[in-house]
């Protein structure tokens, strides 16, 4: 019975400081987040996308492609600057576990197996002005669907840093019936290279 006793009582232990660690990460970027319209914009172009590919007009399409353009401009735009204000935060608040599930102290109990969310936001930042520039050999359908792919892992990161990688990758596959491996997959060859190395450790 004591035996038991204690063991609930550590379990309940780390779990309280699992959740207290997780409100301070939620927290952290919430703070950075509130001072743009980031979240907003990302929804106006999920919604935007939709009633694009609803279209059945051409002209009607058209139209609707081109205001999703701007928005893909000012969301890149915009989340340029939440990049280079959180990098002033500090680096022993950024650092995220690669292990798949959540552990109290992870990172500082083992500072190897993790990475950089400062970094992982450059990266992301970068994916996204580059899926915000129009090709003239790449069509609107396809520019919506690597730039989608490119905020999908995007928010994979943020709730892998607020939660864990298993949890941000439940909610990816809830919210956008996608799997981590498949978003990986759709965004562009440039940010999925610089984004495997950073998780890998590796310099790019």
């Amino acid at each position: 019975m004591d035996l038991t006793i204690g063991l609930l009582l550590i379990a309940l232990g780390a779990y309280l400081l699992k959740v207290s660690e997780q409100r301070k990460r939620i927290a952290l970027l919430g703070r950075h987040l509130q001072q743009h319209q980031i979240e907003k914009l990302m929804l106006d172009l999920t919604l935007g996308y939709e009633r694009a590919l609803g279209e059945t007009l051409p002209e009607r399409q058209a139209q609707v492609w081109q205001v999703l353009t701007t928005t893909e401009a000012a969301l890149s735009a915009q989340f340029q600057r939440f990049v280079a204000d959180f990098a002033l935060v500090d680096a022993a608040q950024t650092r995220v576990s690669r292990i798949a599930v959540a552990l109290p102290f992870a990172v500082k109990l083992f500072p190897a197996a993790t990475f950089d969310l400062r970094m992982a936001l450059a990266i992301h930042a970068q994916g996204l002005r580059l899926a915000a520039q129009p090709s003239p050999t790449q069509s609107d359908k396809s520019r919506a669907f690597t730039y989608s792919a490119e905020l999908f892992l995007l928010q994979h990161t943020c709730h892998w840093f607020c939660r864990s990688k298993n949890v941000a990758s439940a909610r990816l596959l809830g919210r956008h019936h996608s799997s981590y491996a498949q978003v990986l997959a759709c965004v562009s060859p440039q940010t999925r290279q610089a984004y495997l190395a950073l998780l890998a450790g590796r310099p790019h």
